[in-house]
Parts: structure tokens; sequence; C-alpha cells
């Protein structure tokens, strides 16, 4: 009889035990974070009682990477009452961010501002970081809304555009809707039966693990649906143009210097004649632009991009027409084609940097190698590919550098990157770089070689000593003699480094302050994030170390050292702002607009057709409201720009991405 019971009651404990975890399994649903093509982290979401959720959201990339653990309990209509999020930040800044709903009445304490006010029951909590599980609850609102709009606080509103019901190849049925109000770029999601299904944005890919073995159709499907997007863009904001007179403009000239009140000739994307207001004919049918009080300018060159289908029309709508793309996949001569033919709105790439990095935990992903063998056949597949420049990035096995440096010189090619971890920027040069990317690899060389810089040491490093840095060091004096005689070009990048080491979490990050309100709700609230971590003396300590940079950029240039100005970071907006601080370290303006255009057009080889307003080059060519040379930040007043035989209104650009125009 005792062991009846016993026997009974085991079998009743194994069939509770059973349930729950069948409930556990059944109110858990996970989510692989891919990152380049890599498996990177996981996303977690869990019901924890009705209308209730926690999720938790981690991925890791080189060293830097998000880490969430967010609560969220919804009303009956599906909006959030409570939320609260405790992690940090892709930089590793802490988060601790709570929202609540008390009747009418709406709290939120988040990196911008702690605040109260009325908010109505069909209005959305948009958090400022955490899981994707937001863009699903988003998702099932704009499905169910009526106007197909959901009303965001603390502020903002989100469209459902398009809804597309697509099968895979596996059978399964799932939508690819559309969101446009949250970011630049249109926000996708595929979603089933209103649950997140997968997100891909960019390199980040956020998938169903049910799904995982689809995720590559599913990119696919959505890059077609992102193509005919752009492609309906340029269709309808490309202005074609043969003949063309801007008339009664301030041209800038090649020494920087303005020839005032002229009239500019085109024809057949050729710049026929320039010639004072009135003193030439104006041909019947020729388009007339009124320049008074305008500066014509030609199209500028950011030194330093990482180009996508969705960054070519912030180039354009800033006054940018070539870039050099300095790492990318090796479809990227695909995506120059479509720019060239004007398929999608974008730039000119004039050079072509093949990425390269060696194994380890902090590789880039792009491009890994394995060991030196594999590196020499790799400069030798971008060489074929037409590729003008390698780039060497931080898990380079310093060994490696001066026979893959001796490879890509032999095919004609130039060298250039990060330095490779436990080497100094004077042992890349010395062992063939041609170029160094990023003013904190400058910085590094007076450390030490044996910082781990392919980790978040590369930044926090400089930050911390850098404004220890004495420019009338025997050290520095010798490298910067080093860097003249080799004729290493330096791509300072140094917009990035403010907004790393001078934001203030809370506050506008000064990189962003003068276009900030100008951006959808998304992007507006990076700028709140505080770049690295930093508070008591790192804070001043940190914005010392900037304006040093700003220093050496000065000196590097006044020395003869060849500067380039590139973002490697938001076209158009980081690249006003990078001229901005070369003005900031001292260097006159003339001279900042120089680098931005005949001597950017040639270092790239390109400035016989490019780089300055000349009668016989081609008519690549933006128009400045009012005028950069008495003020940089002008620069930033792009009413359109012309390339290639069309004209491209910047208004008409930035509201096609939900961002404001400068009036």
């Amino acid at each position: 009889m005792k062991n009846s019971i016993t026997t009974l009651v085991l079998v009743f404990l194994i069939t509770i035990s059973c349930n729950e975890t069948n409930k556990s399994s059944s109110d858990e649903v996970l989510y692989e974070v891919f990152f380049r093509e890599k498996l990177a982290g996981e996303y977690k979401k869990i019901s924890i009682g009705d209308h209730s959720f926690k999720y938790n959201y981690s991925y890791t990339d080189r060293g830097r990477g998000p880490e969430y653990s967010e609560d969220i309990t919804l009303n009956n209509q599906n909006y959030i009452i409570s939320q609260s999020i405790k992690g940090f930040n892709y930089r590793k800044v802490p988060v601790n961010e709570v929202f609540s709903i008390k009747g009418s009445l709406a709290s939120w304490d988040n990196p911008k501002e702690k605040k109260t006010a009325e908010i109505k029951e069909n209005e959305l909590y948009f958090r400022y970081d955490g899981s994707p599980g937001i863009y699903e609850i988003l998702a099932q609102n704009l499905i169910s809304s009526e106007t197909g709009k959901v009303k965001l606080v603390p502020e903002g509103e989100a469209e459902l555009v398009n809804k597309t019901q697509i099968t895979l190849s596996n059978g399964a049925v799932l939508d690819l809707i559309m969101i446009k109000g949250l970011d630049i770029n249109p926000t996708y999601l595929w979603i089933k039966d209103g649950q997140l299904i997968c997100s891909i944005v960019g390199n980040l890919h956020v998938v169903h693990q049910e799904f995982r073995a689809m995720r590559s159709e599913m990119k696919k499907l959505q890059d077609d649906a992102e193509d005919n997007y752009l492609m309906n863009i340029s269709k309808k904001l490309s202005h074609s143009i043969n003949k063309v007179v801007i008339q009664n403009v301030n041209v800038y000239c090649v020494d920087s210097s303005l020839l005032l009140k002229q009239d500019v000739f085109i024809e057949n994307e050729t710049i026929l004649s320039i010639s004072p207001t009135g003193s030439k004919i104006i041909p019947e049918k020729a388009k007339v632009i009124n320049g008074t009080g305008k500066t014509l300018m030609p199209g500028m060159y950011d030194m330093h991009t990482h180009n996508s289908k969705f960054r070519g029309i912030l180039h354009i709508a800033g006054g940018i027409t070539s870039v050099r793309d300095l790492a990318n996949n090796k479809q990227l001569k695909d995506l120059s084609s479509q720019f060239n033919e004007n398929e999608i709105i974008g730039p000119r790439i004039v050079t072509f940097a093949g990425i390269i990095d060696g194994p380890g935990p902090f590789a880039n992903q792009r491009n890994v190698i394995t060991n030196l063998e594999e590196g020499i056949k790799e400069i030798q597949v971008y060489k074929n590919l037409g590729y003008h420049q390698i780039k060497l990035y931080s898990s380079i096995k310093p060994e490696w550098v001066e026979p893959m440096a001796k490879k890509a010189h032999d095919l004609g090619m130039r060298v250039s990157g990060h330095i490779p971890a436990y080497m100094t920027a004077t042992q890349a040069i010395n062992k063939g770089y041609n170029e160094i990317q990023h003013i904190n690899m400058v910085f590094l060389n007076f450390l030490s070689d044996t910082i781990d810089t392919r980790s978040p040491l590369r930044f926090t490093m400089p930050a911390q000593h850098g404004a220890d840095l004495d420019l009338k060091s025997d050290e520095y004096l010798n490298f910067v003699k080093l860097l003249k005689d080799k004729n290493i070009v330096i791509d300072p990048t140094v917009s990035i480094f403010e907004d790393m080491f001078v934001s203030q979490k809370g506050k506008v990050s000064p990189t962003y302050v003068k276009i900030a309100n100008r951006l959808p709700v998304i992007n507006q609230r990076k700028f709140y994030s505080g770049g690295l971590p930093k508070s008591g003396k790192k804070i001043k300590r940190y914005a010392d170390s900037h304006s040093k940079m700003l220093n050496v950029i000065n000196d590097l240039y006044n020395k003869g050292v060849v500067i380039v100005p590139g973002t490697d970071g938001l076209p158009g907006f980081l690249y006003h702002r990078e001229l901005e601080l070369y003005v900031k370290s001292g260097i006159s303006t003339k001279e900042v607009l120089k680098l931005a255009t005949i001597k950017s057009a040639e270092l790239t080889g390109t400035s016989k057709m490019y780089g300055s307003v000349e009668v016989g080059k081609k008519a690549d060519l933006i128009l400045i409201d009012g005028n950069p040379i008495e003020n940089i930040s002008n620069i930033r007043n792009v009413e359109w720009t012309m390339k290639e035989g069309t004209l491209f209104y910047a208004k008409e650009l930035y509201k096609s991405i939900g961002i404001k125009h400068f009036k």
C-alpha cells in the first residue's frame, strides 16, 4: 500500500513537472541574433502573466554590444502601461529607463528627460534603449489601427506604409511590413499572426529560432522590397537636365575665392561657360536657376564611408557627390553601378578599399583570414574585382603586415587601416602602411604596443591619456617627420570621437546639436546616449583629450601632412561637422573647403573631371544658401545637388526619408 501511494505521488509530481515544463516552453520565445552573418547573441521573450512580458536581449560586436533586461505590461488595448529597462547600451553606457501610467497621467524617466504628462489611450510609449519587443507591439497596433498610424510618446508618429503577404519556400506565410517615422531608413519587420518572426536592419538580424534556416531567403526578399522602394524614390525625385543656366550666382573657385555674380551655362553634364551675369544670351528652352546670394560649389568628397543603398540619399542631400568606400562587402561594385546609373540615389564611389581582418573574438567579420597565405590570396581577389586599396583591421597579426603590404604594393594598391593590436602606427608605417584611419590610432602610437586595440581600449585609452600628448616632444616630432617622409595620409574622422569623448548622457551630443530636431525619433534619441561611459573627472579629461586631437590635426596640417575629411558615420550631417571641427582646430575655412573638394579630387585621381567649378569639367555641383567661406556652417545649407546630368533638391530628398530641411 505504501509503495502504491509513493508511486502515485511520484506520478503526480512528474505530471506537474511536465506540465510546468510545457508551460514554460510555450511561454518562452527564442530568437537568435546575427551580426555580420555571425551568431552574436540571443533575444528571448517570456510571458510572465496576463499581458506581461520579460525580454532579454544581448549581442556582441568586437567588445561592444547591448545587454538589456526589460519588463513590459500592456492594457487590454495592447498599449504599454508599465515598462522598465535595465542594462547597457551598445557602447556599454548603463541604461535604467522606466515608464508607467496612472489614469491619464504617464510618467517616464529616460536618457533625455524625467517627466509626467497626460497621455491618450491610443498613444504608445517608445523607449530610448531596449529589446526588439517594442517593434512587435508597435506592429500589432499599426496593423489593427484604422488609420495605419500610431502616435508615439514622448514624440513622433509611426505609419504602416505597406503590408505584403509572402509565402516562403518552406510554405510559411508571413507578412512583411514597412514602417516609416521611426528612423531615416524605413523599418521592415517579418510578422506571423502578430508575432515578430524576423527583423533585418543592415548587418543586424534578429530571427525566430524556428525560422533561422529561412533568414537568407527573408533577407533576399526584403532586399528586393527595399530596392523597389528606393528605385521609386529615384524616379520621383531625379530631375533630368540638359541645358541649364545658374544665374547671378557666386562661384567658388579652386583657390577658395569667390567669383561674384556669374552666369554658369551647363549642357549635357558639362560646364560650357562662366561669365558675368547678363553678358551672355541665355538659350531658349534652357532651365534658369536663380542663384542670387548663393554659392555654387563643386560636389564634395567624403573620404571615409561605408556605403549602403539607404545612405546614398543622405550623401547627395548633404552635397557629397564622390566618396571613398573604406570597407564593405564584395558586392560593392553592384551598389556602385546602381548609384552611377541612378537606379538608386547615391554618390560616385571613386575609391574601393577591400577589408581584411585576422581571427579572434574581436574580428571585423566581413572578411576574416586565418593565415598569411589566405591574406595574400584575398589581396589578389580584391585586385581582380577592381579595388584600389586594402584596409587592414585590428586583428591582423603584426608579422603579416609587411608581406601583405608588399603584395598590395606589387599590384599597385595602397594599404591603410586600423593599426593591428600589439603594434604601433610607427611600426605599421615602416611595414608598408600608406594611410592611417582614425585619429585615435595616431594617439595610440604614443602609449604602448602592448594594448589590445582590437577591444574598446582603442577608444578608452586615447580618451584617458590623449590630453597628455606633448606636441613638442621628440617622440611626437619624430613621428610627424616619418609621416611627411613617407607621404602618409591621415584620415581623422574626428567628429565620431567628439561624440564619444565630449557628449554626456541626457544631453544632446555637440556633434549633432545643430540637426537633432530635424531627424526622426530614433535618430534623435541616439544623440542623448552620452558616447563612452564617463563620470566625475573623466568628463573633463575626455573632453581635453578631444581638444588635443584637434590640436594634432591642426599641427599635422600646418606641418604638411596630408589630411582627408571623412566620417565613418551618419552621411552628410557628420561630414559637415567634420569640416566644422577642422575649422575649430585652427585650419582656415578656405583651406578646409579645399580639402573637401579639389585636394580630395587630386588624391583620388579624379580632378580632371571633378573637384572644382571650371569650364570643361563635369557639372558636379551644389548650390549653397549663403557663403561657406565666411562661415563654414553654411555648408549645411545645401539647396540642391547636381550629379551626372541629374538635379536633386535637398528638401525633397530629406522629406522622402522623414528629415526636415534646414529652412
